[in-house]
């Protein structure tokens, strides 16, 4: 990319001279980026707080009858929509062993790779939007009121009224996955835009739970702009835009409060002597930035949340880092947004997201996509753990805290070292269980090979 093109009024050089970490941020390598603008929880300059979050649990307990009753594998949870925490010690161990540095605390996952109905952590967000939709619709005509059992939702009189609603999106994959079945489940006609990497897999199921998929040669961002343009068009549709719903944010928000109860559980302590770090795939940052906000409301300046993207698509990071947040993308830096992450394959971040977080987020740390690979080969092998490539996007974040120079340095700016011994990291792990297992074992038998391949490299280089 020519050095003098311009960005926001200023030459790639000149960003590149402003902030040096552009570099190798242009060249495709992994990075860590610390966030000088991180700081306690400040209630001031937001335009959400934890009225809402709490809101937003209310409304999910209130559908949990609904839910459990159209939704056969939310029933042992009496309705509600959770996935399990579980400690990954074998995984813990492998990492250790393969960078040769000692990585302290105790390592977990948070499953939303198993969330029931669509198996990602959009149905955190995704679900809740299109229920929250349908409540204002039913309070608007007097249909239902919160004293109401919401499992009459289930009936051919409420079918038919949801009918006359239509419902799009714009998605990579998960999100759709998500919206596309909560909405035809309830009688919603919905349409699903979704750009060129969505998977066909991810295509073929929302299809055929009757939904309509548009198919978009272009990224996501040209998905999410048609998803628009139908319902400005249309009265009657809702557009569930990823880029800057508030609805979305607050369904993601609510695994925050899910979380502390896990964690409560299974006796793990959180404060100033017990830090916490989550490590969170991002790739618009509506997902991601939802568990930040609802983390940073609970446990304030003793969670440490750092986001994960692939070198190829990194958004969130560079909105952050010029501060120009959705006024930039990664094209306009000479990056081309291939990645095999295919719900992290975002090249121009949510500015609401960016506003929101941009003071509560500790950092953001890039990814290889063979390296998503080789750590699901090593998942899989070590917990027998399976996860679409995307899904491991924040492995690596306790070992880019404790392996690289720039994390020894927030650790130390944070006084953390002498704590990190009592240290909880989770690794968010965003999807993959209704991945068809002929293509999970594609995914499994890639990572094989280029761990083969890297394990030779390095016995030869030695």
């Amino acid at each position: 990319m020519p050095m003098n093109q311009t960005v926001a009024g200023k030459s790639i050089l000149q960003w590149q001279l402003e902030y040096p970490i552009l570099q190798d941020v242009v060249s495709l390598k992994e990075v860590l980026w610390t966030n000088a603008k991180y700081k306690s929880l400040s209630m001031d300059t937001l335009t959400i707080d934890e009225k809402d979050v709490r809101d937003a649990e209310e409304r999910w307990k209130r559908f949990a009858p609904y839910l459990a009753k159209v939704f056969e594998e939310t029933q042992s949870m009496n309705g509600i929509i959770e996935s399990p925490l579980v400690p990954i010690p074998h995984m813990h161990r492998y990492l250790e062993k393969k960078y040769q540095q000692a990585l302290p605390g105790k390592l977990w996952l948070k499953c939303d790779s198993h969330l029931p109905i669509s198996g990602s952590i959009k149905a955190r967000g995704g679900i809740y939007e299109v229920l929250k939709h349908a409540e204002d619709l039913l309070f608007k005509h007097n249909l239902l009121t919160t004293q109401d059992d919401y499992s009459i939702l289930d009936t051919k009189k409420f079918k038919d009224f949801f009918s006359q609603y239509s419902i799009a999106v714009g998605s990579t994959g998960n999100l759709g996955l998500s919206i596309g079945v909560m909405s035809a489940k309830m009688g919603f006609k919905v349409t699903v835009h979704m750009s060129e990497d969505a998977k066909q897999w991810k295509k073929d199921l929302l299809r055929e739970k009757g939904v309509t998929v548009i198919e978009h040669r272009s990224d996501y961002s040209k998905a999410v702009e048609e998803g628009r343009k139908q319902a400005e068009t249309d009265p009657d549709c809702y557009f569930i835009d990823d880029e800057n719903s508030k609805h979305l944010f607050l369904g993601y928000a609510v695994a925050a409060i899910r979380l502390k109860n896990q964690l409560d559980a299974a006796g793990v302590i959180v404060d100033e002597d017990h830090p916490l770090f989550v490590y969170l795939p991002c790739g618009v940052g509506g997902g991601p930035g939802g568990v930040t906000f609802g983390l940073k409301l609970i446990y304030r300046e003793h969670v440490h949340c750092f986001f994960a993207e692939p070198t190829h698509s990194p958004c969130m990071l560079l909105g952050l880092l010029t501060e120009l947040h959705d006024q930039v993308s990664v094209q306009d830096f000479g990056i081309d947004n291939k990645t095999d992450a295919d719900g992290l394959a975002v090249g121009r971040p949510s500015r609401f997201v960016g506003k929101v977080i941009e003071s509560l987020l500790s950092g953001i740390f890039t990814i290889d996509d063979e390296e998503l690979y080789i750590l699901l080969h090593a998942l899989s092998n070590s917990e027998n753990i399976d996860l679409e490539p995307s899904a491991l996007a924040g492995m690596l974040g306790t070992v880019k805290l404790h392996h690289t120079r720039v994390g020894k340095e927030y650790l130390s700016a944070n006084t953390l070292e002498e704590r990190s011994e009592n240290g909880t990291h989770i690794v968010w792990a965003t999807g993959g269980s209704l991945v068809p297992r002929e293509i999970m074992e594609g995914y499994y038998n890639k990572g094989l090979h280029l761990s083969t391949l890297k394990d030779s490299l390095t016995e030869y280089d030695s």
